[in-house]
């Protein structure tokens, strides 16, 4: 799906003025957000801006303290008068994270971690699950590692046993958290690979990532995130080509110098 087409898909998430605080710091700061089914939005912006906690608000690991957001056609969740357990329960429903630190069971083999979910939390069939477990692991390269535990695995194939536990549970949404921010270089990326085919295959997510060459090469949509607002978004030929706002031409300048002459 182009990005064209994907532009012209009805919205699969809707975030509106999404508030929070920890204790007396303002994290974000009324944070819109919209993503198109089959659309990649990537989050950029430097430490502390707000990017980790927007992702996690987006699958109740927290709480925003005001605003409203919908996935995928569930009651809308409006933060501002407060949720539910069924409501926080029907965001998670619908989409599933990939963490900075892969966080595996590390007494579960890689087979044993990538069913774990979708086997005794979505009480579908064993055998149906550890069917479809194998392809996604053989998928990444990874049908060799069924039977190893996470230490025995690099960081690299941890993280892409991370990515596949999150496709198991067969998610309208995906949610990135800084997936190579843990990885030695070298294995950078093997990591980015399985995300940009998920990408080329029309997968739903939200990505926040500091690797700013895979966000425009990948994105359809870019955030730029300081201070817990949102300065300047665009589709990233613009945003990292011609930045409108004086903040996002500092930052990128910083940051950007490496991808010069790609």
């Amino acid at each position: 799906m182009s990005r064209a087409e994907r532009s012209g898909t009805s919205a699969l998430l809707t975030a509106r003025g999404l508030r929070k605080s920890f204790d007396d710091r303002e994290v974000l700061r009324g944070v819109d957000l919209t993503l198109h089914r089959g659309e990649v939005v990537v989050l950029i912006g430097p430490s502390g801006s707000g990017k980790t906690t927007v992702l996690r608000s987006l699958n109740g690991l927290e709480i925003p303290d005001a605003g409203t957001l919908e996935i995928a056609g569930a009651p809308e969740a409006d933060f501002t008068v407060g949720i539910d357990k069924n409501e926080r329960f029907a965001l998670r429903d619908r989409s599933a994270m990939v963490f900075q630190h892969h966080n595996l069971f590390p007494h579960l083999t890689v087979l044993q971690n990538v069913i774990e979910g979708p086997w005794r939390v979505q009480r579908r069939p064993k055998d149906e699950v550890v069917a479809e477990a194998r392809a996604l692991l053989s998928r990444v390269g990874l049908a060799d590692k069924e039977d190893a535990y996470p230490h025995e695995l690099s960081g690299g194939q941890q993280q892409r046993v991370g990515i596949v536990r999150a496709l198991a549970l067969k998610p309208e949404l995906l949610l990135f958290d800084e997936p190579t921010s843990a990885l030695d270089p070298e294995l950078v990326g093997e990591v980015l690979l399985v995300i940009k085919e998920l990408a080329d295959e029309g997968w739903s997510m939200v990505v926040v990532t500091h690797e700013l060459a895979f966000a425009r090469e990948a994105a359809d949509h870019v955030l730029f995130l300081d201070g817990g607002v949102v300065v300047e978004e665009g589709p990233p030929e613009q945003l990292f080509t011609a930045p409108r706002h004086e903040r996002t031409q500092r930052f990128l300048t910083r940051i950007l110098r490496p991808l010069e002459g790609d």
